[in-house]
């Protein structure tokens, strides 16, 4: 067996985080991904900073696996050869600003006009039309216009999500867009264009609260340290100072919690808690009770009872603790990637699929690629061309 997608080849014109994070989960399933970067400096996130062995973070996470290639669009012989480049690719990924895109001729509709087989995929900030579709658009932007800040934080101050969920939101729409797309073509030889925005796809994962909040004329109430809907589900703290994630779901697991994790049975069937509405309504009593449990004995205890009546829980970790966390570290779910002047550790592609191989564990520096790649795409693009054997 061999990777999902060995043999397809991908051009990408890409920054920052939405469109890379597609293209490398596209070279983590075996596609072999060369990125265009324009001189002299390449993707402008690979000046974010310089933590792991002089390269930016974003960049090492975001381009692992990928090919580089220095072409500055504006040049009409480095054009052509770019163009010539786009010919012979499967896929075609780019997030420039639609109007950049369109004046460039890169965008997925005006791709697949010229080529056919081309699967072609835009990621902007708002969509390639409508009125906000020139206007600038970062992850936290859009986490602001798709309700995702207004949706986290307490009551008393929204919150932005504390990592690129929108970016990721949309570069995982692009990746199973185009995945869909390689499907239909394997069956019906037609390529095709996909064009999405960081909007869409993120008030799309917002949207049971954008629903509940026009059925009934008001927002959810924000809360920093529990879910608005379902209750317990949030954070307690144990006597030792750790704080936990508390998640019951359904009403059985309730009765669980009350009789053989706080010793109180009688709350399991007290009317302020014995229904998931009850006890949003009643939260506040609910977690003073929960706490008061949770304080009164060792954390050990706790967390024992917790696991014996199977309630789901887990330890707020910091990100030096998910570094070392005991499953992530039994099931060797890191390895050391390559970089253009040392290494460092990151975390293998989550898709665990069988017979599919190692990723390349390699970071490029800026103009940094295997002649045979190049030289692929070109022989694809002239055997493509109209009139060629």
């Amino acid at each position: 067996m061999s990777a999902p997608l060995e043999g397809i080849l991908v051009v990408t014109v890409e920054n920052a985080v939405s469109a890379p994070f597609t293209t490398r989960h596209l070279a983590d399933l075996g596609a072999r991904v060369l990125k265009v970067e324009r001189p002299p400096h390449g993707d402008f996130a690979r000046d974010y900073d310089s933590r792991l062995a002089g390269e930016s973070t974003y960049f090492v996470w975001g381009n692992r696996g990928k090919d580089s290639i220095a072409l500055d669009l504006r040049e009409p012989t480095q054009r052509e050869h770019f163009d010539e480049l786009v010919a012979g690719a499967d896929v075609f990924v780019q997030n420039l600003s639609p109007g950049a895109a369109r004046r460039a001729g890169v965008l997925a509709e005006q791709l697949t006009e010229r080529h056919p087989h081309l699967i072609a995929c835009d990621i902007s900030g708002y969509g390639i039309d409508g009125p906000r579709a020139d206007d600038k658009a970062y992850d936290l932007i859009v986490q602001a216009e798709s309700g995702a800040v207004a949706l986290t934080g307490d009551p008393e101050r929204m919150s932005k999500v504390g990592f690129s969920v929108a970016d990721i939101c949309a570069g995982m729409y692009a990746l199973s867009g185009i995945l869909a797309a390689l499907h239909r073509r394997a069956v019906t030889g037609e390529g095709a264009a996909i064009s999405l925005s960081m909007l869409e796809c993120l008030a799309e994962w917002t949207a049971p609260q954008t629903y509940a909040s026009v059925a009934d004329g008001a927002p959810p109430t924000r809360s920093a340290r529990r879910h608005a809907l379902i209750a317990p589900y949030g954070l307690f703290e144990l006597d030792d100072g750790s704080v936990i994630m508390l998640a019951v779901q359904a009403n059985p697991e309730w009765v669980a919690l009350a009789t053989e994790v706080m010793g109180r049975p009688e709350l399991a069937t007290d009317p302020r808690f014995a229904t998931n509405a009850s006890r949003v309504v009643n939260v506040d009593e609910l977690e003073e009770a929960i706490s008061a449990c949770f304080a009164a004995e060792p954390a050990a205890q706790v967390l024992s009872r917790l696991r014996a009546a199977r309630i789901a829980f887990g330890r707020v970790n910091g990100p030096l603790e998910v570094a070392a966390h005991e499953q992530l570290q039994a099931r060797d779910r890191f390895g050391t990637v390559e970089l253009p002047e040392g290494a460092a550790t990151m975390l293998r592609p989550p898709f665990n699929i069988s017979a599919a191989g190692e990723p390349r564990w390699r970071v490029p520096a800026l103009d940094e690629h295997e002649p045979e790649l190049v030289d692929e795409l070109i022989e694809r693009a002239r055997r493509r061309a109209p009139g060629t054997a």
